[in-house]
């Protein structure tokens, strides 16, 4: 067992990012078992949920004429217009079945706001609207995160690069991620996770 002042965080292990999902990550579902097996080795365990409304204005079918993967400008910034995924009540929205939830002692729902999108564990799109897991993680004694999940290039990353924006030390376990890579996104979150001293491990 490592130190109660180490965390857990699986992100957003669900069936629409899994094979047959509404956007569906390649491989993904291979991260199920090491994020499993991981979990006996943390005391702090958190998972995240995306978990948007109907009406999410990321959704590029709420947007007439435009098409999965166009970028649109928001309020708060450039975003990526997805396919509809991971809408609340639903199936796709759901743990994926072999994702071992009960050593989870804290569930993250994010991307509940119509109006805004939220990537990271942390934040909200506008990077300024907090999740309320930086106050969890502190009342725990939690000081260095372990993060794994999906996808490495915009959930996981987005939560790794705000975790050491909050003083955590963050490693992430490549092995237990899987990527989209829309137009070089997976090399582009490998260099930025470095260059802010993520530390990036296998096995």
């Amino acid at each position: 067992m490592r130190p109660a002042t180490e965390a857990l965080i699986g992100i957003d292990i669900q069936n629409d990012f899994c094979p047959g999902g509404a956007l569906a990550v390649a491989d993904g579902d291979a991260v199920v078992a090491p994020v499993n097996a991981m979990m006996a080795e943390f005391a702090v365990v958190v998972l995240t949920q995306d978990w948007h409304p109907a009406g999410h204005l990321s959704f590029a079918d709420n947007h007439p004429g435009r098409a999965p993967f166009d970028m649109a400008q928001m309020p708060y910034g450039p975003q990526v217009l997805w396919p509809r995924h991971c809408v609340q009540g639903t199936d796709g929205a759901t743990f994926h079945p072999g994702l071992a939830t009960d050593p989870a002692q804290m569930v993250i729902r994010k991307g509940f706001r119509t109006g805004i999108d939220s990537y990271s564990a942390f934040f909200e799109n506008d990077r300024t609207t907090p999740t309320g897991l930086d106050g969890y993680l502190r009342s725990r004694g939690v000081e260095a995160l372990t993060l794994a999940g999906l996808a490495t290039d915009f959930c996981v990353a987005y939560s790794a690069l705000d975790a050491v924006r909050q003083g955590f030390r963050v490693t992430v376990r490549m092995d237990a991620c899987r990527a989209i890579d829309l137009n070089g996104s997976l090399a582009e979150a490998v260099a930025q996770m470095r260059a802010a001293g993520v530390t990036l491990a296998e096995g």
